[in-house]
């Protein structure tokens, strides 16, 4: 099995399994306040440390991973729910008018940084977990119907498609029975791309408080309260930090290792 599949595997259960855990267990109560023991260096008693406000460090981290992996595994969901449709669509008919409606969107889409659409709707319609959500699912849709539209067309030029038709399925029928299952396993890759760019896109917002808003920790506006901190606190604004890169890479890896392996053709290559 290829490193990079059982290393981003590890990444990302880690965080997976720190947000279930912060549902059952945490070694302090992020809603409570400890002046007194403030950005304490980490200890027995903090393994992680403490904040400004005197929480633990760990239990914020753990807390903070529930609204980046909910906020990022909805943005896809979203995207995924609505993008894949769009894509098969556009590959179904291609050249049509209804192709062309859907890819000049996505062009329009992606005239824009992700990451400045994302700032402009949480802007208008305010700063909250769940419009963070939709700015990020909105970007995330032109992905997937990029990818699934790319993805298919050369399914269409395949022997058992031509079968297909000339037994007498419709476009629409072979689309969902033929074509959108020998591209799963590209989805899934995107899929888990998108959600590693989703974690980060959610810090982003939240660091320059668009996301999640207090009391719910994030990981982003973490890093943005720990900033003037760094020279005096420096594990403060390091744990957040560090965690973001690792579960971001994790991600990373582990779609790199599932695209290896889901791949005939580079199974072959190997």
């Amino acid at each position: 099995m290829k490193v990079s599949l059982i290393l981003g595997a590890f990444l990302a259960g880690l965080a997976l399994l720190a947000a279930g855990l912060s549902f059952l267990w945490t070694p302090g109560d992020v809603t409570q306040l400890a002046i007194a023991e403030k950005l304490q260096p980490p200890s027995a008693a903090h393994w992680l440390g403490t904040d400004h406000l005197g929480r633990d460090l760990l239990s914020m981290i753990m807390v903070g991973a529930r609204t980046s992996i909910a906020v990022a595994l909805v943005a896809v969901g979203i995207g995924m729910g609505i993008g894949v449709p769009l894509g098969l669509t556009a590959a179904t008919w291609p050249e049509s008018w209804v192709d062309q409606i859907i890819m000049r969107g996505n062009d329009l889409i992606f005239a824009f940084p992700s990451l400045v659409i994302a700032i402009l709707i949480t802007a208008v319609l305010g700063p909250s977990a769940l419009n963070a959500i939709i700015a990020i699912g909105i970007f995330n849709i032109p992905v997937f119907a990029r990818v699934t539209r790319g993805s298919a067309l050369p399914i269409w030029v395949l022997d058992y498609i031509r079968a297909a038709r000339v037994a007498g399925k419709g476009r629409a029928l072979i689309s969902l029975q033929h074509v959108l299952p020998n591209i799963g396993n590209v989805l899934i890759v995107q899929a888990t791309i998108q959600f590693s760019l989703g974690i980060l896109a959610e810090a982003g917002l939240s660091y320059v408080g668009l996301g999640a808003q207090p009391p719910t920790p994030s990981w982003g506006r973490m890093l943005a309260e720990a900033q003037t901190m760094i020279g005096i606190a420096p594990h403060v604004a390091i744990v957040p930090g560090l965690v973001i890169v690792l579960t971001v890479l994790g991600l990373n890896l582990l779609g790199d290792g599932l695209r290896d392996s889901l791949d005939p053709r580079l199974r072959g290559a190997r």
